[in-house]
């Protein structure tokens, strides 16, 4: 199981390329960032543009796997995703992830004055999202007239980004968990919501959310098992950077429910994933070629 490292984008980027630097070195698998353009508690905290850290961590890197985490389609239009997105497939020689989800219901959600959508609504828009995007990044030419979405002779040249970037659908519930199994390279999920639920209970719903991934791939004609799926360790109640033994049970449940990869953050000195920053070192000396084997 391949495991990968969240940096928020909080640093100025002295400090942010050692930190992107230093997660090849110590030898993870891919490094994300979230696409917010403001998020929670830390709105009145420094915070950079996603795309734009990524192009810089793609020049400080050089095997590094590169993620959104996720994109959304709040602020964002398909043909200039697009275009950004293959350019960043350029300049990174092909470790782009490309992590897409509904868009959450914060100030993202309304700050172009849009007014906010309903879970149906959200959901539309992001499969129509991810239709068009993947038609810009397989073709030069493409015109589209959806229900959120228009394109006129959008050109993307040189073609055929698709081939080499990995698109994810992100999903916590059935609707976006099935349109992952369908149309998606893999799936991304930060698992239910942890707030009310204790380590046990938030892990069953995993399971609950796995099977219904394998149940729609399967149903879909796909096999789930050719399909990657991604866990955000650190939604759970016990956050998995709390400590060696933490993050291994974690990413031992993980894999037992079929999980190909599991993200971590980059801990924080206080507030939201507040941790130890010794505690990715452990991590990291856990790892082989990026991988986690076993407890």
């Amino acid at each position: 199981m391949r495991v990968g490292v969240v940096i928020l984008p909080q640093f100025s980027w002295p400090e942010a390329r050692a930190r992107w630097a230093s997660l090849q070195e110590r030898g993870f698998a891919h490094g994300w960032t979230y696409d917010h353009l403001s998020w929670r508690d830390l709105k009145d905290e420094p915070w950079f543009g996603t795309l734009p850290t990524l192009v810089a961590a793609a020049t400080a890197t050089s095997t590094l796997r590169l993620g959104t985490w996720v994109m959304s389609p709040n602020y964002r239009h398909p043909v200039t995703t697009a275009k950004d997105l293959m350019t960043l497939d350029d300049v990174s020689g092909g470790r782009l992830i490309a992590a897409v989800g509904a868009g959450g219901t914060c100030w993202d959600a309304t700050v172009l004055g849009q007014p906010p959508l309903t879970p149906r609504q959200r959901v539309a828009r992001l499969a129509e999202f991810v239709t068009l995007t993947d038609l810009l990044l397989t073709q030069a030419d493409t015109t589209w007239d959806g229900e959120y979405f228009h394109a006129a002779q959008a050109k993307m040249i040189p073609a055929g980004s698709r081939s080499r970037i990995e698109l994810v659908v992100a999903g916590n519930g059935p609707k976006t968990i099935g349109l992952a199994a369908r149309t998606g390279d893999g799936w991304a999920t930060t698992g239910p919501e942890s707030s009310d639920l204790a380590q046990d209970q938030w892990w069953a719903r995993v399971a609950g959310l796995a099977r219904t991934f394998e149940d729609a791939a399967a149903a879909a004609g796909r096999d789930p098992a050719a399909l990657r799926r991604y866990l955000n360790l650190d939604s759970a109640p016990e956050l998995s950077i709390g400590s060696l033994d933490a993050f291994t049970d974690a990413a031992g449940r993980a894999a037992e429910l079929g999980f190909t990869d599991v993200v971590v953050h980059w801990p924080r000195p206080d507030g939201v994933y507040a941790g130890d920053d010794a505690v990715l070192d452990r991590i990291a000396a856990s790892l082989t070629g990026g991988t986690w084997t076993g407890r």
